[in-house]
């Protein structure tokens, strides 16, 4: 219910009522809206932009094993939001959310491997999780194999 009132789908949105629900669920330890209300601060929608407290929300995902969660905690340390930049530790929570599946945990586990960040730097790696994303469809994976020479 809160991500329709969130995104107006069949009610009329309310980012702040939404982000309401998504922090009480949240206390209550549901992953997903931990994840929500990550989202919710690290964009400010219906809260004031925050990113340390988006941190801290996507963390508590994370280690719950959602692989949204993963990534996004991953997606903090990659550009420093919230927390000190750190490319090795990006690379480790793209990994984990890649691992699970995550067509953007893959993606970005690619980009780390494609540019030697936080890991070593290795195409045939980048390779082998661009594909995986881009299985699922994910455009950016997809641009990335086709600038490559590698999509279809």
């Amino acid at each position: 219910m809160a991500v329709c009132v969130f995104l107006g789908f069949g009610t009329t949105e309310n980012r702040t009522n939404a982000a309401g629900i998504f922090e009480q669920l949240a206390n209550d330890g549901h992953s997903d809206s931990q994840l929500w209300i990550g989202i919710c601060y690290s964009f400010g929608g219906g809260v004031s932009k925050d990113h340390k407290k988006a941190f801290e929300w996507f963390s508590k995902s994370a280690n719950q094993g959602n692989s949204y969660g993963q990534w996004r905690v991953g997606w903090c340390y990659y550009r420093g939001y919230g927390i000190t930049k750190d490319r090795t530790k990006a690379a480790k929570w793209y990994r984990k959310s890649a691992e699970l599946g995550h067509r953007f945990g893959q993606n970005s586990l690619g980009d780390c491997y494609k540019n030697g960040e936080g890991v070593p730097l290795n195409i045939n790696a980048a390779v082998f999780w661009y594909r995986k994303s881009a299985e699922q469809g994910c455009d950016w994976a997809i641009s990335e194999l086709n600038q490559l020479g590698l999509w279809p």
